[in-house]
């Protein structure tokens, strides 16, 4: 899945839904016209997975959105930013 697409650069991504594991591939144009090629590995987790996370460490969920605008987090959100305090 492309997650930008410019003459500078384009990434890539590709995701395994059994193992949760991703890779982001980096095709990035220099100056001299030719390319290199990165790429990252990662890790996604769902939101449930984040709140148990929080939970085992004694945090609260506070609020949750879907991006940094403050858009609503629902079903489709393609992300979300979430916010657990520890109870006073």
């Amino acid at each position: 899945m492309p997650f930008d697409v410019s003459t500078e650069h384009i990434g890539l991504d590709t995701h395994d839904m059994t193992t949760q594991q991703g890779t982001s591939h980096h095709y990035t144009r220099l100056e001299d016209g030719t390319y290199r090629y990165g790429i990252t590995n990662f890790r996604f987790i769902w939101p449930a997975e984040c709140d148990l996370m929080a939970q085992l460490a004694g945090l609260n969920l506070e609020r949750r959105i879907a991006d940094w605008d403050g858009s609503l987090f629902v079903g489709d959100s393609p992300s979300h930013i979430s916010i657990w305090r520890k109870p006073a």
